[in-house]
């Protein structure tokens, strides 16, 4: 017997901003499925759509894959969607899927305003390559503190007893605000799926090597910074007017 609700309808959310642009990606990265293969699903909006591009390829081709889902609400949009997941324990991407935040001219990424940003690492690193869906909004050409748009703030994962700890570590590092995250409809801190908190942090100048400075703070369990890592950028078609 079968749920009469479906979870994806809460997922999903009803005001995807750029949302022809974000369905042509993930139609893109659709077209890459191929039978057996092991796939890392991020998490954003744009990587649900794609979840729902590739179950149509699934439903209509009969084609077989698993997927590795990066937070609950993916794991949760693929069972609705019956599309088969594993973890990355059991199984090895050999390739994956996700959006950004911001993606820049080295292919650098700001990740993690859904706070998934360990399992999304986890899944890159561990994947072949990985396949950035962005719409033109998210392109920028650097990464600079003197653009106030707050996705330029690195979301930083932290063991809840090291905050303070770690809020003096970032200062000397060069951060300029550091903020614990809210929950929105609860009181207290947003708390990630292993039990952690998120300082939103920005930052006088990102600097390459900046990652594995925030990575070596003692309390730290991962960073939003995405650099140099095995990525493509799927982006939409330029358009003339």
């Amino acid at each position: 017997m079968e749920w009469l609700n479906s979870i994806s309808e809460d997922i999903i959310p009803t005001n995807i901003t750029n949302k022809e642009e974000k369905l042509e990606v993930a139609r893109k990265v659709a077209e890459k499925v191929k039978d057996g293969d092991v796939i890392g699903f991020g998490s954003g909006s744009t990587s649900y759509l794609a979840a729902i591009e590739i179950a149509n390829r699934i439903e209509k081709e009969n084609i077989h894959i698993l997927a590795i889902p990066t937070s609950y609400e993916m794991k949760a949009l693929c069972q609705d969607l019956k599309i088969p997941t594993t973890s990355i324990l059991a199984n090895k991407p050999d390739w994956g899927f996700d959006g950004a935040d911001k993606v820049n001219k080295h292919n650098w990424l700001i990740k993690g305003r859904g706070a998934a940003m360990l399992k999304e690492k986890l899944n890159m690193v561990n994947a072949g390559i990985t396949y950035i869906l962005v719409d033109k909004s998210k392109i920028v050409d650097e990464f600079n503190s003197e653009n106030s748009d707050n996705n330029l703030t690195i979301p930083i994962e932290v063991l809840p007893e090291a905050v303070n700890s770690v809020k003096e570590a970032l200062e000397d590092l060069g951060a300029e605000e550091t903020v614990l995250r809210k929950a929105e409809k609860k009181d207290g801190p947003v708390i990630t799926e292993s039990g952690n908190v998120i300082l939103d942090t920005k930052f006088v100048e990102i600097y390459d090597g900046l990652e594995e400075d925030i990575k070596s703070i003692v309390g730290v369990i991962e960073s939003g910074l995405f650099m140099d890592y095995s990525v493509e950028i799927i982006k939409p078609e330029e358009r003339k007017d």
